[in-house]
């Protein structure tokens, strides 16, 4: 079975508005995490988990995927990672793909 690597990245952060496309260093603070998990050679897809259009953009560019965005269900703040990783898992065994559980 195929491995996937799934980032959270939320658009919505209260603290430190857009920090994920924040630059640093050169480059989007996202930008770290997507390279440094297709850089492992560990997984087989690497996916951003984003309710925003612009963090999707951007990990795009930065080779993830992102074949959709969050519901509204996992994009507010009483979401939490084990929500959003079922939510993730769901809508890929609705497209056909499955992984394999850690």
């Amino acid at each position: 079975m195929k491995s996937i690597a799934i980032i959270t990245a939320r658009g919505g952060s209260k603290r430190i508005p857009k920090k994920n496309i924040r630059e640093f260093c050169g480059k989007p603070i996202i930008a770290y995490s997507i390279e440094a998990a297709l850089n492992s050679g560990a997984f087989d897809t690497v996916m951003v988990s984003t309710d925003s259009e612009e963090i999707a953009r951007i990990a795009k560019e930065y080779g993830a995927e992102v074949p959709f965005l969050r519901s509204e269900k996992t994009a507010n703040d009483f979401a939490t990672s084990a929500d959003v990783i079922d939510e993730v898992l769901e809508r890929y065994r609705e497209m056909g793909k499955e992984f394999a559980n850690g």
